[in-house]
């Protein structure tokens, strides 16, 4: 990856494109923010960002649709002890900022208090992690028609019983600027692409799909034909093992999850109740147990925002700090939380660089980056071959869960049956039923094969929706419950 200085690359396009065509500067940012501070209010901080997106789909051969957005703004924070005040305008400008200002500054009683806002801007650097690239502008529209058209082609060619292919190409500049009342100047550029493949298989009347596609902070020259040969691949595999799938067996049993996508799983039943908010609220289930056990032995869990031009990855947060890697759960024990300042603040703990929102209409909250569990030291064959009776969970549709027991459901959209240590048959309508911190201590065997999700993860929290990333190694985990079809 080639490196860049993002104080002089990220920050340098953020003044130019969020506040010198506006007529606004460090200067007139400060007078905001000081103007908040004639309350009692200890802290503020504003949040500038440019957002382009465009998206097109395809569908029985043809590209039939195709979008593009820009939108624009700043959103105007100000926080007197767990209260805040939150306020946005999709118009730049020094008239609209202080008008936000004044809108926001009323969570406070008039009256300054102790703390003061910073006498002047200090410019801080983020990482590095990919690149300021425009991914809008890295093909030109007739070569995302093409791109397209050719891995329905890819996908048609992989077997007859193929009879439709949808597919999705998404790509988002972003930029933003944050400005703190504590002084720091911070600014981030954002690219972020996916591509996604659904095809649909037919055999004798029955009808079955499968997906894949993947991306990342980076342009659309990623997608080689390489790359979209395993996306079409993946996809029309699934179909095919679909076609042939029996109904899921049902009851407790021991379940081994593949690697990769099926951190999904951790993701919804742990990460989540992990989040500073919940856990000062006392709403999570690990609210409290820093400390304590609360997975088995050799259950070590990370959410890292720092790997390169990954999904999930941010060289800031939407607070202005760096991002981090931070060990939630270290061989069975937790470690600590996800915190942006406010909950850090008042939970007395360190910011981890989680602060997150979908836009500049959203207050940031925190939220999760790249969340996976770490790899053990057994080979995924022996894992599998350690199983009498049990369920392969390969990947993974949709689920739920409540953040406050840690319940979950999960359907497995690619899943086998495990019989004398062999994987027999594929299994269709299997669901997976149980509690997060439960699983987490019924752990008993953990691959070295860690992977990484292709890059499609999106999150959604109270409204807010943010790309992520999860991963784990290939796990057996017994005593789950499966709710099946047979």
């Amino acid at each position: 990856m080639t490196s860049f200085a993002p104080n002089l690359s990220a920050l340098n396009i953020a003044r130019d494109v969020l506040l010198t065509p506006f007529g606004l500067d460090e200067t007139k940012l400060l007078r905001a923010l000081g103007t908040m501070f004639t309350h009692r209010v200890e802290y503020a901080d504003l949040y500038f960002q440019l957002t382009k997106s465009e998206g097109w789909s395809l569908e029985e051969g043809i590209v039939k649709t195709g979008s593009f957005s820009i939108d624009q703004g700043v959103g105007v924070r100000a926080v007197s002890g767990d209260k805040t005040a939150f306020s946005y305008s999709d118009e730049i400008s020094e008239r609209t900022l202080l008008e936000a200002v004044a809108a926001t500054r009323t969570i406070a009683r008039a009256g300054s208090g102790k703390v003061k806002v910073a006498a002047s801007m200090q410019q801080v650097g983020g990482r590095s992690l990919y690149l300021p690239t425009d991914p809008l502008a890295t093909l030109t529209a007739e070569e995302k028609v093409k791109l397209l058209e050719r891995i329905e082609a890819i996908a048609r060619a992989q077997d007859p019983r193929i009879v439709q292919v949808m597919a999705g190409l998404a790509g988002e500049y972003d930029v933003v600027l944050v400005a703190r009342s504590d002084g720091v100047l911070a600014a981030d550029i954002r690219p972020l692409v996916r591509l996604s493949i659904t095809v649909i298989a037919e055999q004798n009347g029955r009808r079955e799909t499968g997906s894949s596609g993947g991306g990342g902070r980076f342009g659309y020259g990623y997608f080689s034909d390489d790359i979209l040969t395993q996306y079409a691949e993946q996809a029309v595999h699934a179909a095919l093992v679909n076609l042939d799938a029996r109904p899921a067996p049902a009851g407790p049993m021991t379940v081994v999850l593949g690697p990769g996508w099926p951190g999904v799983l951790l993701h919804e039943a742990i990460g989540h109740g992990l989040e500073g908010d919940f856990n000062r609220k006392g709403s999570s289930t690990f609210s409290g147990r820093i400390g304590e056990r609360v997975a088995a032995p050799g259950v070590t869990v990370v959410d890292d925002g720092t790997i390169a031009d990954r999904r999930g990855s941010l060289n800031i947060d939407d607070e202005g700090n760096p991002s981090q890697c931070t060990t939630l759960i270290e061989d069975g024990i937790l470690k600590g939380y996800l915190q942006d300042s406010l909950n850090a603040r008042l939970m007395k703990m360190p910011v981890t660089g989680n602060a997150r929102r979908e836009s500049f209409a959203h207050l940031p909250m925190p939220r999760m980056t790249n969340t996976y569990m770490l790899a053990g030291d057994k080979d995924p064959a022996e894992i599998l071959a350690s199983v009498k009776d049990g369920l392969y969970a390969v990947n993974f549709g949709g689920g739920q869960v409540d953040i406050t027991n840690g319940k979950f459901v999960f359907s497995a959209s690619e899943a086998y049956r495990i019989e004398n240590g062999k994987v027999t048959y594929p299994v269709k309508g299997a669901t997976l039923i149980g509690n997060g911190p439960d699983v987490l201590n019924r752990v008993v065997m953990i691959g070295n094969d860690l992977r990484l999700d292709a890059g499609v993860g999106v999150c959604g929290k109270e409204g807010q929706s943010v790309p992520v990333g999860v991963g784990q190694p290939t796990l057996r985990i017994d005593g789950i419950t499966v709710g099946g079809t047979a």
